[in-house]
């Protein structure tokens, strides 16, 4: 049992205590303040990926969400560069603040993506980089200063499906799911101001017709709780309706009905950006903030669990799988007794031939016989 010994405030010198709150007022309200507080200032980091084929607005579309120049050396390769290049990877970090909060921005971008004629094998490189950031995760986890762990590891995959097919085309299906059991996959519709209404909503139902029929697993938003306020309820279920996101994306600013907006100028009007009206892109950017530390908590509970046992399982280190090593530590176990048995063998009919009595020959026959089969048995094995 605890005791608790509380003075009375005027038992305490003038200038250096008092109690701010009223009676009865204990302050354990006041926690999520301080973690508040200490998240504020130690910064947000997140790390989002961007795959499609070139051409389709991710660059442009990156700088839209975040207001920010990403890529300001840029150079765009030629048609003939193109058909020759292999995937790159390219990470652009940049800090961002905003009301005081700091964001730690990564955009891996992935040139290349698509633009080969044998496009069969270009999204390993992919593959392996979020295994790797996975495995440097887990190796700076396991190291000895864990305080100052730097978390790259990809919590989101943006990926550009073309506004000019039909559906998926057969790489889409192939990479999305090599990925969706490591990173969360958002379906993007690029270039939506290419499609009337009807098209858009065509393609979307076709794109999730294909995307449940082939098993593929997409990032789902979460439902709202039952406490939430109406208007988040219909936010989320708007939300949950939009998906695939047909979206826009511009950096020019046009003068349309009396005010400057993002957007493109056509002889037939002004496709606004952040027009919900116009495309998902308000959509996609409210879902990418609203729901960034539930990308990051299926990120660190569902897709680095699933590699951190995997990992785990095969001895922690990058090799074969157990059974493959299991195999090959039973075919050296085995080799060693062969080798023993022979060189007792050696040894027994050495020391019988140096004693040189004649009676124990028939002896060693038999017992040479029954040695040679067991090593013919274990080597037949």
């Amino acid at each position: 049992m605890i005791a608790i010994l509380t003075l009375p405030v005027s038992h305490l010198q003038q200038g250096q205590f008092t109690n701010p709150e009223t009676p009865g007022y204990v302050g354990f309200a006041n926690l999520p303040n301080q973690v508040h507080r200490k998240s504020v200032k130690k910064g947000f980091e997140f790390t989002l990926m961007v795959v499609g084929e070139s051409g389709l607005g991710k660059s442009t579309l990156i700088n839209s969400l975040f207001l920010t120049d990403l890529y300001p050396e840029r150079v765009i390769p030629g048609a003939a560069e193109k058909i020759e290049r292999t995937v790159q990877i390219e990470a652009s970090t940049v800090e961002i603040e905003e009301r005081g909060v700091k964001l730690r921005l990564t955009v891996v971008d992935t040139p290349g993506y698509g633009d080969a004629i044998n496009s069969q094998d270009c999204f390993s490189t992919i593959i392996s980089y979020i295994d790797d950031q996975f495995e440097r995760y887990l190796h700076d986890e396991s190291g000895l200063n864990r305080r100052h762990i730097v978390d790259n590891r990809v919590h989101c995959c943006f990926y550009f499906i073309s506004p000019l097919g039909h559906g998926l085309k057969p790489l889409d299906v192939q990479f999305m799911k090599a990925i969706h059991n490591k990173v969360n996959v958002v379906p993007v519709i690029a270039k939506a101001d290419t499609l009337t209404l009807k098209e858009r909503e065509r393609l979307k139902r076709r794109i999730l017709d294909e995307i449940d029929e082939h098993g593929i697993k997409i990032y789902h938003l979460p439902d709202a709780e039952s406490d939430e306020d109406e208007d988040f309820k219909e936010q989320t279920r708007i939300l949950k309706a939009s998906i695939p996101f047909a979206v826009v994306g511009s950096n020019q600013q046009i003068e349309a009905k009396g005010k400057k907006v993002r957007g493109r100028l056509y002889p037939w009007g002004v496709v606004e950006v952040e027009n919900p009206e116009h495309n998902d892109f308000l959509k996609l950017r409210t879902m990418l903030i609203t729901h960034m530390q539930d990308l990051q908590e299926v990120t660190q509970d569902l897709h680095y669990e699933n590699f951190r046992s995997d990992r785990l399982k095969r001895g922690g280190r990058n090799g074969p799988e157990p059974e493959e090593m299991d195999k090959d530590m039973i075919l050296q176990e085995k080799e060693a007794e062969l080798r023993r048995m022979q060189e007792m063998i050696a040894k027994m009919q050495a020391q019988m031939q140096k004693q040189g009595d004649g009676k124990d020959d028939f002896y060693l026959h038999q017992l040479k016989l029954t040695l040679n089969k067991t090593v013919w048995l274990m080597s037949s094995d």
